[in-house]
């Protein structure tokens, strides 16, 4: 009895053709569209602005709809915005439950994988939450900040304060 094939994925039905990948870096990004879009379907880009703006018209221009990005850190954020803005539907995806295949080690190969699974509705985004939240979040988050600094502050001035005056135990506040 002869086994038959599966390659090519016959029982997987692609649900989004239009879809698009990035594998986030550093200092560098790549993209990945569905290779029957362009000659080059595999494309580098910078981290800047300019970059991320070109990204988001090549993109327009192979005619993608929604974009899945695999990040380990926070550089996913400004090209999330971006895209955002350039009305692509995007989905942030974590890259440790999209990158457990064997044999996927290079940036090329991780964003075509991200595609193919974005392609056939394979990846579950991670939550974020809308803009107006999340910058409420970001102000909550620095004011924290800024309040830890204010005690360390005090707390090195009563140090300065007990050091020079012995007799001074407690400062008032």
């Amino acid at each position: 009895m002869a086994k038959e094939s599966t390659g090519g994925h016959p029982d997987l039905k692609m649900v989004n053709p239009s879809a698009a990948a990035i594998d986030i870096g550093s200092k560098m990004h790549m993209a990945a569209v569905n290779p029957d879009s362009t000659a080059m379907p595999v494309r580098a880009f910078g981290t800047f602005t300019h970059d991320l703006n070109d990204l988001a018209v090549w993109f327009r221009s192979c005619g993608v709809t929604s974009v899945a990005m695999a990040s380990t850190g926070v550089y996913w954020i400004p090209a999330f915005e971006i895209l955002e803005q350039h009305g692509f539907n995007v989905i942030p995806v974590n890259a440790r439950y999209a990158k457990n295949v064997p044999g996927r080690k290079t940036d090329v190969s991780d964003a075509g994988w991200l595609r193919q699974l974005h392609s056939y509705g394979l990846l579950r985004g991670s939550f974020r939450p809308e803009a107006e939240i999340a910058t409420l979040q970001a102000y909550m988050r620095q004011r924290e900040r800024l309040v830890e600094y204010a005690a360390a502050h005090i707390q090195h001035m009563q140090k300065v304060l007990v050091d020079f005056h012995p007799e001074v135990t407690r400062v008032a506040a």
